[in-house]
Order: structure tokens, then C-alpha cells, then sequence
């Protein structure tokens, strides 16, 4: 959409425009060719040595002492670094300063960094640091979310959201459901793992190279860690071999890490985890458990509902509480609940500090209401979509059933009319029969289909992290420079940006060149998270892009004698009422008059605001919504299971690269068919992680996507003023591979009707996340 004249004075032409584009990713063919440079792929400043981390065995335990003379007879070995060696707070900068940067005193899980191993080389250090030898009395450990419910044991207090009065109506519900489910965590998989780069510079000051999603809290971890200000610390990324949150924090850790030991040697020191160490010392997605009751009349639709919500958290708060939040936001999903009682208890565990990851929460929150909804169906004998479509939200322009638990409406729900498209998309009525008639017909082999929604909102939920900035320079030879504070981890966001841009200045894609993320040009920048990035830096970055026009638009009105908004940019070209001139040369020209050619651009999201007093208010600027279609086959005998296709209908909004956005659609998918199929992270009784490589923890592969997996964009534009009206991409997706979820759970009951099972017995399928083949087949053969 052009932006209207009170927003600009001038407009691009739509002619060539850039924005609505399937361009490839901007590092696509760098990547392809294996010249675009991670953190481990740049040259080493001379001097460069490298760390190891030496972490504890145990769950809990007292630290009695560190024995590391061995480490330090070992050829090559540099230095050993202890907490006392930090020069600055021994405790992280993070919100609830609950983390130590080394442990001192205690240890809190297994892979806590007790200590850091400086040498030569990479497999020197890590050879060195399995020598340190750690005094350590066992103490007792909390392993379970139901160990630390019995113990009180919370890193944070409890949270409450209630609407009007779920007992009465409990009570008077005509059927009840109640029962209790767990989904597990995941691991963050990234193909680069967590590294960072740590160069002294002249006078006290520090360059760090960090793999993160964050520069500017990696800036602030460091500088609080080395007693400097964080102005003497420059943080920089260029991009990141994928994130999905586990960057957004923990990532500071490495560059903390790799910083105090550069400060102990007095050299450049790179810090590299392998994986099995990654595994060990960083969180992961939360887990969850859930203790539930439910009330519903004949049709489906509830009635009355409380649940209880209980996260791992893990040993620390991390980004817990804000975690929990937006799972608290997202248990309604898309469905309208009047009385209700949500209740979030936020566990502490000697396990990893569990983290942010792709939905932040939200994931826990949608797939606890889509079970319970497809149990109702189930109970009633009813088809699960028309009892999901009985729980919506009323339609755009709906009075009633539009207000979420929270206090927030619902303004533009699409589902009432992208529901039956999907329907109609995926051949649900058609397919439900032929899938009716095979389990009939078909012993061993049973079939599930399922349609599930999503409504997931969109804005970080602690207000305060919705701003961005970003940075555009013209130069005299036409080409334009752009920096923002987001980071690129693969999913396009600066694609997207250039894009951007490149219509406001009407110029070809070709001449925007986004560079790397930086803490000295761009400062203070959010996180790239919570699906904002494009959101808040495509906006900030044409701002600045509308200013430099406006300028160049002022010059060029000045020497023909028109109005500025007379002028327009569009195809390399600046036309006016009088002339038409080409970009480069008005550029040169108004160099020549000393115009200003760069600007600086700021955004903040309008609308939003929420009282963590009264936990009301406007978290979320907008809705992303979506749907998806899922046919799976179970094996009975065995637990084996196959997702036979998939077909998703997603909103998207005006989409600037609709390349770039099904892939997100199709990853995120499949990275949430993972957490609820495969992806199972198993701890010992012991506290150590057992599932911490490839050959024990199973993310998908090729041969998991689905052969048929069918992407549509859903055709109309955000109502609200996002760039170009766009809609994010990067999270609400994941949650559609709960429809995986459902058709697995739709197999099973119908498997369990063959076994001579009847009604509520039938029907009932008892299961938690991941459905891995034994769980699946303990679901089918449970009484």
C-alpha cells in the first residue's frame, strides 16, 4: 500500500516495485557457494588463542574447590580462568541477575561453566579442560516439574488471569473433561552453533564477534562483566547459521566468557562449543505440564475452564517470565473463553535455564486448548473442525465473543472465512470419509486427519523492546548503504529490508547493500525476536529511506519549480512535472549543493500497552492467523507413523517476498512437527542430559517432510500500518504442525475403537508430546 500523504510528502512509483517479490535472499548464492563467512570463517587476528568450558558432572552440588594444575602442564595451554578472575559483576546483566558467569559456591545443573580453558588451539583447550578436576559435594536435585511443584521451588511467583466465574460454570456445564498432559522441550539445533570472537582494542576498548541475536545485550553482558562502559564495547554480526532464540540470551554467555579470558591473556580469544557441548550447557524450549478441567454443552462449545500451566524453567530465570506470559496469551488460540481461570507457575529445576525459542511460549499455550478441544470432540463423537468453529471468536465486526482473557479485542479475526477456504483447499469433507472408510476397512494401519488454527499475536510483550532504528546512506555513485539493528539468521529479514528501501528510493534492488549488524552504528537495538524484525526495522529503515527522499525531492523541486510532491521515484529515474533525471546524477548534483545525504530513522509500535499489575491490557499490536490440514497413518503394531500431506492457508498480510515467506511457512512447519514428533530430550536420574547428539536426538530430515506439503498465502492486507502492510512470518507458522499433533491423536482413538473399546474409553487418548513411536503405541494399547 502507498503510504498516504501525511505520512510522506512523496511516494515511489509501484511500477518496479521491489516490495510483493519473490528476490532471492540476499547471501543465497554466497551461501550456495560457501563464500558467505560465519563467526568461525573469518580471519583470526594474529595472537588468536582459543577456550574451552569446564563444566560440572553433577545436578546440585557444593563446590569445594578447582584442582587445575594438570590442565596447566598441558602442552600449549595458555591459562585457566575462574570466577575470581572477573574484573567486573561476577553475576550476569540479565533482568532477574540470578545467573553467575562461572559458578562460585555451587553448581546448579550438569554443564553449568564452572571454569574456562585457554590455549593454542581448539582441541588443546578442550583436551586441557577435561584435566581440571572439580571438588564437588552432590547435593539433592530437582529434576521434574513435579520434583519442584512438591518443593515450592519457583524462579518466579506465580501468575493468575481469570474472567468471570469458571467454578459456576464448571458446575453447571452439562459435560466436564479433566485431566493432566505434558509436551516436552527442544533443542535449538542450530546448524552454527553458539560461538563468539574476542578482540582487545587500543585504550580499553573490545570488538566482539557474536553468533546473536542481540548485539546490543551481548554489548551490555560484556562491558558489565569486564567493570567497562558500554560504550568501550563494539558487538557485531554479520549473520547467523540459525538461531530460533537460542541466541537471544544465551549467546551471551560465549562472548562474557571469551571476553574474560582474552582480559586474563591479554590476546584475542575465540570461543567455539561443539555440540555435545552446546547440549549440555544451553537451555531449551520449556517444557510444560498441564492439569486442566473443562465444561461444554452438547455442541462443543465450552463453557467453563481452568487450568493450570507449569514450565520448566530450569535452573535460572532467563527469559522465563516472559516466556510463561505469552503462553498465558495464547491458551484462548483462537477460541473465545468467557469463564475462565489461567493459572502459570513458573518451576525451577537443576536443569539448562531454559530459553527463548521459535513462538516464545506460545507453542505451550495453543497446543493445551487445541487437546482439549479435540478431547471434547472426541467425547461428544462429534467432528473436531465443526467443534473448533463452534469455540471461535465472532467474525471482524463482531460486538460479542471478541474480547480475549486478557482484555484485549479481537478486531480482525479472519478465520470464520479462511477456515472453510482451507476446508475447501484441502478437501477435508472428501478425505474425512475416504479416511473413515480405510480405518474401517484396515486393521493395522489407521488413518487421522485433522484441521487446527492459529491466532498468534504479534509485538514483544514487555513494551518497551518495540523500537528499532536504522541507518541509510546514498552515495555519490547512486548506490545506497543500509544498517539496521536486527540480525540476520537466515530468514530474510535483510532482504526484506532492502526491499524496503530500495521502493522508497526507486532505485533497483541491486544497488542496496544491508551490512552487518552493529552496536556502534545502530545502539540499543531490541532483540531480533518475537517475529518483529522485519515489523520494526523495515519500518525504521524506511523512514530513514522517506527522509533522504524527501530531501533529494525538496532539490529537485527547488531547480524545476514544482511542488516536492510533484516528484517521483521510481525505476532508477527522478521525474518531475519538467524533466525526467536519472538517480545517480541528481544524487551528484545535490552533493555539489551540500544536501544531506543520509539520515537516521527511528520506529516505535503504536497501539500497544499492558499492566503486569492488573495483567490487562493491549500486548500485541496485531493477529497473524493461519490453518493447516494433516493426514497422518499409524502402524498399530509397531507405533510407526507417517504424515501422509499437509496443506496450510497463512496470512501473511501484503507479503513483501512470498518466496521467502512460504519457506518460513514450510520450516516452521516442519521445525514444529519436530517438537511433536521426534525431538525428545531425556535427562537421567542423575540430571545429565542424555539425548545431546545427533545419534540420540532426532530433529526431521528430508525423508520427514511430507510429500505433499501445500503452502497458499492468504490473500489480503494487515489493516494495521505495518510496512508495507505486511504480517510476520517467522513464529506463527510453527504452531500449525499441531494439526500433526491432532490427526496422531484422531489415528490412535480410532485404533483404540478396535480394540474393543467404546465410547469416553475409546476416545480418550492419553498422551504427552513428543508422540515418538512408543508413545504412540503406548497410547493405542493404553486401557
Amino acid at each position: 500500500m502507498i503510504p498516504p500523504a501525511a505520512e510522506a510528502r512523496t511516494s515511489p512509483s509501484a511500477s518496479a516495485s521491489a516490495c510483493g517479490t519473490s528476490i532471492p535472499h540476499e547471501s543465497a548464492r554466497a551461501q550456495v557457494q560457501g563464500l558467505a563467512p560465519y563467526v568461525d570463517d573469518l580471519p583470526e587476528p594474529r595472537g588468536t588463542l582459543h577456550a574451552a568450558p569446564v563444566m560440572s558432572p553433577v545436578a546440585h552440588g557444593r563446590l569445594n574447590g578447582v584442582d587445575a594444575s594438570a590442565a596447566l602442564a598441558m602442552p600449549g595451554v595458555r591459562a585457566v580462568v575462574l570466577a575470581a578472575d572477573i574484573p567486573g559483576d561476577p553475576v550476569l546483566a540479565s533482568f532477574s541477575h540470578d545467573e553467575p558467569v562461572l559458578a562460585q559456591g555451587t553448581v546448579q545443573f550438569a554443564g553449568q561453566v564452572v571454569a574456562l580453558v585457554v590455549a593454542d588451539s581448539v582441541m588443546a583447550a578442550r583436551h586441557a579442560a577435561r584435566a581440571v578436576k572439580l571438588d564437588i559435594t552432590p547435593l539433592p536435585a530437582l529434576l521434574t516439574i513435579e520434583d519442584a511443584m512438591a518443593a515450592n521451588s519457583f524462579v518466579l511467583p506465580p501468575v493468575t488471569v481469570a474472567r468471570g466465574d469458571a467454578a459456576a460454570a464448571l458446575a453447571a456445564a452439562p459435560h466436564r473433561l479433566k485431566g493432566h498432559f505434558a509436551v516436552g522441550g527442544q533443542e535449538h539445533f542450530y546448524l552454527e552453533g553458539q560461538i563468539a570472537l574476542a578482540v582487545p582494542q587500543e585504550q580499553g576498548q573490545w570488538r566482539v564477534v557474536s553468533s546473536t541475536q542481540h548485539p546490543g545485550e551481548v554489548q551490555h553482558w560484556v562491558a558489565h562483566a569486564l567493570g567497562i562502559a558500554n560504550h568501550a564495547v563494539v558487538v557485531e554480526c554479520r549473520r547467523m547459521g540459525g538461531g530460533f532464540g537460542g541466541k537471544e540470551t544465551q549467546a551471551g554467555h560465549l562472548a562474557v566468557w571469551a571476553a574474560l579470558a582474552a582480559h586474563k591473556v591479554g590476546a584475542p580469544v575465540k570461543l567455539r562449543l561443539d555440540r555435545d557441548d552446546d547440549f549440555m550447557i544451553t537451555g531449551k524450549r520449556h517444557p510444560f505440564a498441564y492439569d486442566y478441567e473443562v465444561g461444554f454443552d452438547d455442541s462443543g462449545r465450552i463453557q467453563g475452564l481452568t487450568i493450570d500451566m507449569m514450565a520448566n524453567c530450569g535452573w535460572s530465570a532467563d527469559l522465563s517470565g516472559p516466556v510463561a506470559d505469552r503462553a498465558v496469551f495464547h491458551v484462548d488460540n483462537a477460541y473465545f473463553l468467557q469463564d475462565v481461570v489461567i493459572r502459570s507457575h513458573r518451576c525451577r529445576t537443576h536443569t539448562q535455564s531454559h530459553t527463548a525459542y521459535r513462538g516464545f511460549g506460545g507453542p505451550q499455550g495453543v497446543i493445551a486448548i487445541e487437546t482439549l478441544l479435540g478431547d471434547i470432540a472426541r467425547a461428544l463423537g462429534k467432528d473436531a473442525l465443526a467443534v473448533r468453529t463452534a469455540n471461535l471468536y465472532g467474525p471482524r465486526g463482531a460486538t460479542e465473543r471478541n474480547v480475549t482473557p486478557y482484555q484485549m479485542q479481537v478486531e480482525d479475526n479472519i478465520l470464520h472465512e479462511l477456515l472453510p477456504k482451507l476446508e475447501l483447499l484441502a478437501h477435508y469433507q472428501r478425505r474425512l470419509e475416504g479416511v473413515l472408510a480405510w480405518n474401517r476397512q484396515h486393521k493395522h494401519i489407521k488413518r487421522g486427519l485433522a484441521i487446527t488454527p492459529v491466532k498468534f499475536g504479534i509485538s514483544f510483550t514487555a513494551t518497551l523492546f518495540n523500537q528499532a532504528g536504522a541507518l541509510v546512506h546514498v552515495y555519490t555513485d547512486g548506490s545506497v548503504q543500509v544498517n539496521h539493528g536486527g540480525t540476520e539468521m537466515g530468514q530474510g529479514l535483510n532482504t526484506k529490508v532492502a526491499q524496503v528501501v530500495a521502493d522508497e528510493l526507486g532505485v533497483p534492488l541491486a544497488r542496496v547493500l544491508v551490512t552487518a549488524s552493529a552496536t556502534d552504528k545502530v545502539p540499543n537495538a531490541s532483540a531480533t525476536a518475537a517475529s518483529s524484525g522485519t515489523d520494526l526495522n523495515g519500518k525504521a529503515a524506511q523512514a530513514a529511506a522517506r527522509t533522504v527522499r524527501g530531501q533529494l525531492a525538496d532539490f529537485v523541486a527547488a531547480l524545476d519549480g514544482c511542488a516536492p510532491e510533484a516528484v517521483r521515484f521510481a525505476d532508477g529515474q527522478i521525474t518531475s512535472p519538467q524533466a525526467v533525471r536519472d538517480f545517480t546524477a541528481v544524487v551528484q548534483q545535490a552533493y555539489a549543493a551540500r544536501i544531506q545525504l543520509w539520515s537516521d530513522g527511528f520506529y516505535r509500535t503504536p497501539k500497544i500497552h499492558y499492566d503486569k499489575v492488573t495483567l490487562t491490557g493491549r500486548p500485541f499490536f496485531y493477529f497473524a492467523y493461519g490453518a493447516a490440514c494433516s493426514e497422518v497413518a499409524i502402524d498399530t503394531r509397531t507405533g510407526e507413523y507417517r504424515v501422509l500431506g499437509v496443506d496450510i492457508l497463512h496470512d501473511v498480510g501484503r507479503s513483501i517476498n512470498p518466496a521467502i515467506d512460504i519457506g518460513q511457512i514450510e520450516g516452521g512447519f516442519v521445525q514444529g512437527m519436530g517438537w511433536l514428533t521426534t525431538e525428545e530430550l531425556v535427562w537421567t536420574d542423575k540430571g545429565l542430559l542424555a539425548t545431546k547428539a545427533p545419534s540420540t536426538y532426532k530433529i526431521p530430515t528430508a525423508a520427514d517432510v511430507p510429500a505433499r506439503l501445500n503452502v497458499h498465502l492468504w490473500p489480503e492486507e494487515n489493516r494495521e500500518d505495518t510496512v508495507f502492510r505486511s504480517k510476520a512470518v517467522g513464529e506463527p507458522p510453527f504452531m500449525l504442525a499441531i494439526s500433526v499433533w491432532e490427526a496422531l491423536r484422531e489415528a490412535i482413538a480410532a485404533a483404540r475403537a478396535d480394540r474393543g473399546l467404546a465410547g469416553a474409553a475409546a476416545a480418550a487418548v492419553q498422551m504427552d508430546a513428543p508422540a515418538t513411536a512408543e508413545r504412540v503405541l503406548w497410547a493405542v494399547n493404553a486401557p
